[in-house]
């Protein structure tokens, strides 16, 4: 009885040690199992930097966009809104040799033609064949990587390259009174879906639909030398200007040149240089006179702006369909690209029935600027350039001239 009663106790015994080895067996099969995966992982990582970069796709000839692009022949500006030059000059922009993935000429064919058609991801996924998720994920890549490199297509001229400026404005205005002119100054406003929260009347501008400001410099070809965006569409221009690194930091124009800005804007001499118009009642014909090319210098701005909602008017000429915290993002990359093309010679056509900055009316103009702190009045400058503006002699009739 006694070694009956020793082996029932003993089995219990002997059960846990066979469940014990089987437990230790597996942890050592499991650590065996994750050594071997990230020798294999790290065998892999070696093996791509002898390769280069590795992609896990390539292009997929059967898609028509995709079919269109590796046709070197074919125009691409009809789907893409770019040309073909416009597109090589942004893929070696933005090139990235540790790029994974779908690779980026995919994602930058899916943001280009994104843009191009009102940023509708239904749209682009059935274009591309590819999930709506992918293309979501794409477009935040893209605008993260476009604006990591904003600054080496949008920046500040250098003092070299500020003298041609110069002379680009007196071709503009018509008159040697703009040679110390580096820039155009103005805002448009970007037509969006009003965020949901508590902050949302603040989006709601003069013309009663809801918008986030675009501020930039151009120079005379149209160029964007600076931009900034964000700021709420009930927000005056002029504000917007004081809260901007421009002016905060007088970064631009340097001592000496000045910008041009319609009368939303100060007339100042200092932290920066503004020349504005006069204001009416007009005061002889000087100013009358200054005011005329005034306005035909800085007509380079609002076309700016008119170039880059045409060639995106998909996307422009309604409410961006993204989440009103990515909107300024896609408002970066589109200046981003407006450079580019100008770069590339990639001319867009205007329509004629456009309002010169492509809002959808034009918006009323601001209250009068009330003076910031350690402004001083730029008007001064402004009489020595009205008095440096020639006056136009009256031509002789000609043989085809009709009196």
């Amino acid at each position: 009885m006694e070694a009956l009663v020793a082996m029932a106790t003993e089995r219990p015994l002997l059960h846990m040690a066979v469940a014990l080895w089987h437990r230790l067996q597996g942890a050592r099969i499991a650590a065996s199992s994750r050594r071997r995966k990230r020798l294999q992982r790290l065998l892999a990582w070696l093996q791509q930097q002898e390769r280069g970069p590795l992609v896990y796709a390539t292009l997929n000839p059967a898609v028509p966009l995709l079919r269109l692009y590796g046709n070197p022949e074919a125009c691409l500006k009809r789907e893409f809104s770019v040309t073909r030059q416009s597109v090589a000059l942004l893929l070696k922009l933005i090139h990235n040799p540790r790029d994974h993935g779908y690779g980026q000429e995919f994602q930058v064919l899916m943001f280009l033609y994104c843009l191009a058609h009102g940023l509708s991801l239904p749209v682009v996924a059935r274009a591309f064949g590819v999930p709506k998720s992918t293309v979501h994920r794409a477009i935040h890549k893209m605008a993260s990587e476009i604006k990591a490199k904003l600054g080496a297509v949008v920046s500040l001229p250098s003092p070299d390259e500020l003298p041609n400026i110069g002379e680009g404005f007196c071709r503009l205005g018509h008159s040697p009174a703009f040679d110390r002119t580096v820039g155009a100054l103005d805002g448009c406003h970007i037509w969006i879906n009003p965020p949901g929260n508590v902050h949302q009347e603040e989006y709601l501008n003069q013309q009663s639909f809801y918008s986030i400001q675009l501020q930039a410099i151009c120079d005379a070809t149209g160029r964007f030398l600076d931009v900034f965006v964000g700021y709420p569409g009930s927000v005056p221009d002029a504000a917007v200007l004081r809260n901007s690194p421009i002016y905060t930091q007088a970064s631009y124009p340097p001592s000496g040149f000045c910008l041009l800005a319609d009368s939303c804007y100060p007339c100042l001499e200092q932290p920066i240089t503004i020349i504005t118009p006069y204001e009416p009642p007009l005061d002889g014909p000087n100013q009358e006179r200054f005011n005329r090319h005034h306005s035909r210098a800085r007509s380079v701005v609002p076309r700016a702006f008119r170039s880059m909602k045409a060639r995106w008017k998909s996307t422009f000429i309604k409410a961006l369909e993204v989440n009103p915290a990515f909107v300024p993002d896609i408002i970066a990359c589109c200046a981003f690209l407006h450079n580019i093309c100008i770069t590339t010679n990639d001319v867009i056509e205007l329509e004629e029935n456009m309002v010169p900055d492509g809002d959808p009316l034009p918006l009323l103009q601001d209250p009068q600027p009330t003076p910031g702190e350690q402004e001083t009045s730029g008007h001064h400058i402004r009489d020595q350039m009205a008095a440096a503006v020639p006056k136009l002699l009256p031509q002789p009739p000609q043989d085809h001239d009709y009196l």
